[in-house]
């Protein structure tokens, strides 16, 4: 018999032991019947102010309405987008922590580097698909070339001078531009920048002659005046330029569409990506949030377009069909 003024401790001690017994023991559904309940951190691997940082902060705001919970946006980039994505591979499968992955994150980048710190498929849950925009052509306010015939005669006569400027090797303006130069059998010098936001300021002041970029952050910019619309590099023209013309209309067989995706870590509870998956969805048929983005030329996917097994099947395909031809093409333009 334990003396009495020790019986208290020992009984709190039973009871806190019994507890965790229990809560180990406890079903994986049944713990993660609450989630989310703190906030959920969206890992952005681009620098602030870029067409991803942008979508993904709508996302987050949306997708925390729906979840009860806020969903903060961390910017962690660098080597185009792998060290914010591995980030995300090592955190735990718990649904706190997430992802905003692109084409280039998980399929350019497997072409562009011998060994990434992450495998784009076996690592990764896709939450769903969370917008796509086509690519434009871009050049500085004082270029001679108007659309994509005179701009390409103005590079065939510029080339050793000419240069293009991207958000860093291996983004998505560096991935458009490389097919882009490609199927125009032309090199010309590559400027990568940290961020899409340098990369345009330095557009808008000539310092550098044209580069590739989504709608997102290229229509303000061409509204305004500070660069000019070439070409759209895709096989449609957009509503916002309908007498800017696309590649494919120029003779060059061109569509280049980025897309942007939110990941889990591998592992993460059933349930709690089936909440994540409808927190987007929702978010993605908000009627307001539809109608800015559509402003800037994103297409909401909503159903199975937006669903995981869409992201699986854009990764897939993108991996077998581009990464061998794209290997090829960086070592041409780099």
């Amino acid at each position: 018999m334990f003396p009495a003024h020790r019986r208290p401790s020992f009984l709190l001690g039973s009871l806190l032991a019994a507890a965790s017994l229990l809560g180990a023991s406890m079903p994986a559904h049944a713990q993660d019947a609450g989630f989310p309940s703190r906030a959920i951190t969206l890992i952005v691997p681009f620098p602030p102010g870029g067409p991803s940082d942008a979508l993904a902060r709508g996302f987050a705001q949306q997708m925390g309405k729906n979840l009860g919970q806020a969903v903060v946006v961390e910017n962690l980039a660098g080597a185009g987008g792998t060290i914010g994505l591995a980030r995300v591979v090592r955190s735990a499968p718990d649904g706190y922590t997430l992802g905003f992955g692109t084409i280039g994150t998980h399929v350019a980048n497997v072409a562009l580097y011998k060994k990434l710190p992450y495998d784009p498929v076996a690592d990764f849950q896709p939450v769903g698909l969370a917008g796509s925009a086509p690519m434009m052509l871009l050049g500085r306010s004082t270029l001679p070339a108007k659309d994509l015939p005179s701009f390409i005669a103005w590079l065939n006569a510029n080339k050793d001078k000419a240069s293009y400027g991207s958000a860093g090797v291996g983004s998505i303006s560096h991935y458009g531009c490389v097919l882009l130069l490609a199927s125009l059998k032309v090199n010309v010098t590559h400027v990568p920048y940290k961020g899409v936001a340098p990369a345009m300021n330095d557009l808008m002041g000539g310092q550098t002659d044209f580069m590739c970029d989504q709608t997102t952050t290229a229509l303000p910019q061409v509204a305004g005046g500070k660069i000019r619309a070439l070409a759209v590099l895709s096989n449609a023209r957009l509503k916002q330029l309908p007498d800017v013309g696309t590649a494919s209309e120029a003779g060059y067989a061109l569509n280049v569409q980025s897309w942007n995706a939110i990941f889990a870590p591998k592992g993460t509870p059933a349930r709690v990506m089936a909440r994540l998956t409808d927190a987007l969805t929702a978010a993605a048929a908000d009627p307001e949030f539809r109608k800015q983005m559509a402003a800037v030329g994103v297409d909401l996917p909503t159903g199975s377009a937006a669903a995981p097994e869409a992201v699986t099947g854009l990764i897939a395909k993108g991996l077998r069909d581009d990464v061998p031809a794209l290997k090829t093409k960086f070592e041409a333009q780099d």
